[in-house]
């Protein structure tokens, strides 16, 4: 076996995690083990809140929804229904652009989901 002493490699690569690491407190971001130990711990923190993310987007825009049906005299649950029904394909957070910029626009789109709601009702 030939004698490895990992001269560049090594300090490569603890270079990159001391970089990770400036900014945090005291040996964290002078130690490489306590680096290591925080920059997995900041990696781990920020896989869950890129998903996290998502989540709140998507309740903030149902909550603008609804507050603009509820301006139109309907529920969000029948509206988004009624959409389904008309055949109107548009998500949440075009939807919610739509309530906030545009209540004109809103309020024909809330109209044809009510309208597809009562001929679904009556056939």
């Amino acid at each position: 076996m030939p004698r490895v002493k990992r001269s560049t490699k090594r300090s490569d690569r603890r270079k990159k995690i001391l970089e990770r690491a400036s900014g945090y407190f005291l040996t964290k971001s002078k130690l490489y083990q306590a680096a290591q130990e925080a920059v997995e711990r900041g990696l781990k923190f920020a896989y869950t809140g890129r998903k996290q993310k998502k989540r709140q987007f998507r309740s903030l825009w149902i909550v603008r929804i609804s507050a603009a049906c509820k301006l139109n005299g309907t529920s969000y649950s029948q509206f988004i229904n009624g959409l389904k029904k008309a055949g109107i394909g548009l998500d949440r957070k075009i939807l919610a652009d739509i309530a906030v910029h545009d209540a004109a626009g809103f309020t024909k789109l809330v109209e044809q989901a009510k309208a597809a709601l009562t001929s679904a009702a009556a056939a």
